[in-house]
């Protein structure tokens, strides 16, 4: 059809052209005639790697490239030579258009990032479509003001799930400033509590700030510390405020949308937040407030499960996280915002059954730190994850503490297990849970187990090191968890082979796309015509983050909290970290649309798509998210020189 070696134009085989327009936006929305007729006219051209299509400002665009292999970036040049990225684009994409519509030159460079074929199609034949096919002519247009990926996101949630809830939801719209109703009420320190008290009940408030000598806001009373630190207690009534209050005061900015007030509230488990705007205290906002805002919200489950001493009622609760997730996608929520929802949630479940245990049990004969790895260790489960934890605990001073914590973390490991299953999280099957006896150890244990990874990184060990350096303090003495993060910091420090292994690990992931860059699905078995998205689209993302963190010594364990770490320290670039967000993103929401509708169906939720139910736009974005992965294995290539032998 074509030759690679040539970099002139060549004519093509019609049908070639016409069944490759009849998968592509917006081209197949016209008739097969008009297809044929436009192929007739089409030619192919070859751009290799690094070559410029078009040049800003100098081209003259004679015509429509639709991009059949490869890949272009788009960007800007200032007179200093400064560039600014504008947009990336694949497989089925155009360039070329905005100018022909506005009849001038290219507005932007075009170069291409890898070996590039394109279909050319003359403007003459473009502009014909445009003005006789409105529909045509409007897509363009649309394109032009809208931001694909927004795009692509708003079509997931429309044509994936079935609206059940009446009026929007505020929380990823409106702003902490919008919701505030009152100018905050202060008062000195000396203030007694009972004239505290009674300004909060005259006023119908909940809580009053403390401003010290300084002018300053030092501290918060809240309703709840009326009664748990003065009527519980017995305090007298002529107690300054002082005594009694919460200091600092946690705030929140004006600007932040009410998500993140609530998150914030739910993560440090506390109602009130002072709001912040240009270093003053503003106002003060409850969970009340955003109750009354929204209609419904996860603090109701949120303050049930704080409240609970029951561990069967703890089951019953956790079975109710994911119904908290589907009104989060249908306000807009991306993936990063949901996981850290789910995370806030399934942490105080945690919290809840192992302080309940330890009441029942007895203290610990130690100090100890609950780890969780995995996905929960990367802030980002998302319904009925597999369980993934372990216990380090304190080293013990004599052989008879040893024995005793040996005997008591087992039987607690164990004990914990059976709850967490009894909540819905499903057992590891490999085993990597508080209740094997070799991930319950003291630290010094734990510390032998990295040493030996990092310095001997065998196949297991690697395997070892992808579960369990995702881990995170959940419960517990965290400074155990905290101390065991910085020593294996400074052991991966100059350990160049243990990193270049691991590195070798994550380029063994090939994207789910043929060299034609059509889905490449199980052919057979229980997932026939389905693809894997968590193996094969996001455990890349994964494992990139993973080994570029632990290079540059980040404590960072979120996927996407690490890249944008790495992009500010200058450790990969701003367009691939651009690029690696937003594919992941887009990734994780269709996994989360995927699952929720298996569950709605009552089908146990599962990380299989098939890619013949997404949209045209959708398969268009997904291959986009795929193609990032060789991107991003092309980085770790260069960057752990593994193309030298």
């Amino acid at each position: 059809m074509f030759t690679s070696k040539k970099t002139n134009v060549h004519a093509l085989d019609t049908a070639v052209v016409t069944q490759f327009l009849e998968k592509t936006l917006p081209f197949n929305e016209l008739d097969h005639d008009i297809l044929e007729n436009l192929a007739k006219h089409a030619t192919i051209d070859f751009y290799p790697k690094g070559a410029k299509i078009l040049t800003q400002d100098v081209s003259e665009v004679k015509h429509i490239y639709l991009i059949q292999k490869g890949g272009v970036k788009l960007y800007l040049q200032d007179e200093s030579g400064q560039t600014t990225l504008k947009d990336y684009r694949g497989e089925g994409s155009v360039f070329g258009a905005l100018a022909i519509i506005r009849n001038a030159r290219s507005s932007l460079t075009v170069e291409a990032i890898e070996d590039t074929f394109c279909f050319l199609f003359t403007k003459k034949s473009f502009v014909e479509l445009l003005n006789t096919h409105p529909g045509f002519s409007q897509y363009y247009l649309k394109t032009f003001s809208e931001n694909y990926i927004k795009k692509s996101f708003s079509e997931l949630r429309k044509e994936k799930l079935t609206p059940k809830t009446e009026g929007a939801l505020y929380l990823f719209t409106v702003k902490v400033n919008d919701i505030l109703r009152k100018k905050p009420e202060v008062v000195t320190p000396v203030e007694t509590i009972q004239n505290a008290a009674q300004r909060m009940s005259d006023m119908g408030i909940g809580s009053l700030l403390i401003k010290n000598e300084y002018g300053k806001i030092s501290g918060i009373i809240t309703d709840k510390d009326l009664r748990s630190k003065v009527v519980a207690r017995g305090l007298p009534y002529y107690t300054p405020v002082e005594k009694i209050m919460s200091s600092p005061v946690e705030t929140i900015s004006a600007n932040k949308i009410c998500f993140d007030a609530l998150l914030s509230m739910m993560s440090k488990q506390i109602h009130h937040l002072a709001v912040e705007d240009d270093g003053r205290i503003i106002g003060v906002i409850t969970s009340h407030d955003i109750l009354v805002l929204q209609g419904e919200s996860p603090v109701y489950l949120f303050k049930e499960i704080m409240n609970q001493h029951s561990m069967e009622r703890l089951y019953e609760l956790s079975m109710r996280v994911p119904l908290v997730v589907r009104p989060l996608i249908e306000e807009g929520a991306k993936a990063n915002n949901i996981t850290r929802m789910i995370t806030v949630l399934n942490d105080l479940i945690l919290d809840r059954i192992l302080t309940l245990m330890q009441d029942e049990l007895g203290p610990p004969p130690v100090p100890f730190c609950w780890l969780v790895m995995g996905s929960e260790g990367r802030k980002e489960q998302t319904f009925r994850t597999d369980q993934d934890n372990a216990i380090v605990y304190s080293d013990p001073k004599d052989e008879q503490e040893a024995e005793a914590a040996r005997r008591y973390f087992r039987m607690f490991g164990q004990e914990a297990i059976n709850h967490l299953v009894k909540c819905g999280y499903p057992l590891c099957p490999g085993g990597n849970m508080a209740s094997n006896p070799k991930w319950n150890q003291p630290l010094s244990v734990w510390k032998k187990y990295f040493e030996r990874w990092v310095n001997v990184p065998e196949p297991e060990e690697v395997l070892n090191s992808t579960i369990y350096f995702d881990f995170r303090p959940a419960y517990g003495h965290l400074e155990l968890g905290f101390r065991l993060r910085e020593h294996l910091n400074r052991l991966v420090t100059g350990k160049d082979m243990f990193l270049r292994y691991l590195a070798q690990d994550c380029i063994r992931t090939k994207p789910p796309l043929s060299f034609f860059k059509n889905f490449i699905v199980d052919r057979d078995g229980e997932h026939k015509n389905r693809l894997d998205i968590k193996a094969r689209g996001l455990v890349p993302f994964w494992d990139f983050a993973r080994v570029m963190a632990l290079r540059h010594g980040i404590d960072e364990t979120n996927t996407l909290g690490r890249l944008e770490l790495l992009k500010q320290g200058g450790h990969m670039p701003e367009d691939l970290y651009m690029r690696a967000r937003e594919s992941y993103e887009f990734q994780m929401q269709l996994r989360f649309l995927n699952q929720l509708k298996l569950m709605e169906a009552g089908d146990t939720p599962h990380n299989f798509i098939n890619p013949a139910e997404l949209s045209d736009l959708e398969k268009q974005t997904l291959k986009g998210a795929f193609s990032v992965i060789t991107n991003l294995q092309s980085f770790l290539k260069e960057t752990f020189k593994l193309n030298i032998a």
